[in-house]
């Protein structure tokens, strides 16, 4: 578990040594080239700036359900017939994307996406080593089956910090990933590159909070981009743990370099989160203490925000 100290005495060229120091681990999980580009570009320019072992995941149809005019077909046969399992399309896609955005060195790829190295294990997971030019460690994986359980079970064995998501049609499937997996979620929900996006991070004195602004920090130094710290709260006076966590976090942005501004507002938080986020925001805040059965009933701020706003966002747990 990673911890964030707001009062160490060290030097700004200290801090910036201490982040780039703690190696993360991103999932980035695709789909296809229509609904996937931009989850590749934000995941990989995250990646690049932190220097993270990254991994690329597509999960295809379970094997079980492919069919090919109603044969079965066993998976040396398609080898011997040259019939990919599904979700090859899609790595080879993205192997396609990482060489054009030059994340992959080209002189190993001059026979193009290299199927034949796809290497699987007893569990089915099938995983590509890459030379990145930009990361160290980076990978391209294919899992068959359900996507949230999946995409659990490889969260779980391999332990990342980051899972990086685009944004569903189904909002449900969102919420369901950032219920049931255990890392920080970043939901690339309507990304448009040609927006000048600001970060609007969410703070209170919540244990979650310390650790959103070291995202907060990640985030903006990764697109150069101002923060917005917002407190919200829903009487006149604010109280004043979240007064202090608010100047906290303005601290750390500063001598990490990062231009950053202190809001306060008076509401009801996911309101006032989601108005003020519009669509040219990269919302940060940390993921919810409250207990499963209250997030059923009750539900909690950051699935409530992420499931009416309108722009990126990332939960941090």
């Amino acid at each position: 578990m990673e911890t964030v100290y707001y009062f160490c005495p060290i030097t700004l060229n200290h801090l910036y040594v201490l982040l780039a120091n703690v190696i993360m681990k991103i999932l980035i999980a695709i789909s296809s080239k229509e609904y996937s580009e931009s989850t590749l570009d934000v995941g990989m320019n995250i990646a690049r700036v932190l220097k993270a072992s990254t991994t690329i995941v597509d999960v295809g149809q379970k094997i079980s359900e492919f069919s090919m005019k109603d044969v079965s077909l066993a998976n040396e046969l398609m080898e011997t017939w040259d019939i990919d399992r599904p979700g090859v399309d899609v790595l080879e896609w993205a192997f396609g994307y990482l060489l054009k955005n030059k994340f992959i060195e080209e002189r190993i790829t001059s026979d193009g996406f290299p199927k034949n190295l796809l290497i699987e294990n007893d569990s089915g997971r099938a995983e590509v080593l890459l030379k990145g030019s930009a990361v160290e460690n980076l990978s391209l994986i294919l899992r068959n089956g359900d996507i949230i359980k999946e995409l659990r079970d490889e969260v779980d064995a391999y332990e990342y910090d980051l899972t990086i998501i685009g944004g569903s049609a189904k909002r449900s499937m969102s919420h369901d990933m950032i219920q049931y997996i255990n890392s920080s979620i970043f939901v690339v929900n309507n990304f448009n590159k040609n927006i000048n996006y600001k970060i609007l991070l969410a703070v209170d004195n919540s244990p979650g909070t310390k650790k959103a602004v070291k995202y907060g920090v990640r985030v903006a130094q990764a697109f150069g981009i101002k923060v917005e710290i917002l407190t919200v709260s829903e009487e006149e006076n604010v109280n004043e743990s979240h007064i202090k966590s608010s100047e906290n976090a303005s601290k750390m942005m500063r001598r990490c370099g990062v231009e950053a501004e202190i809001k306060f507002e008076i509401g009801k938080p996911v309101d006032k989160i989601i108005e003020l986020a519009g669509e040219d925001h990269i919302i940060i805040m940390g993921a919810s203490t409250q207990s499963p059965i209250a997030k059923f009933f009750v539900g909690s701020k950051p699935l409530n925000v992420m499931q009416n706003s309108n722009c990126p966002i990332l939960i941090v747990k």
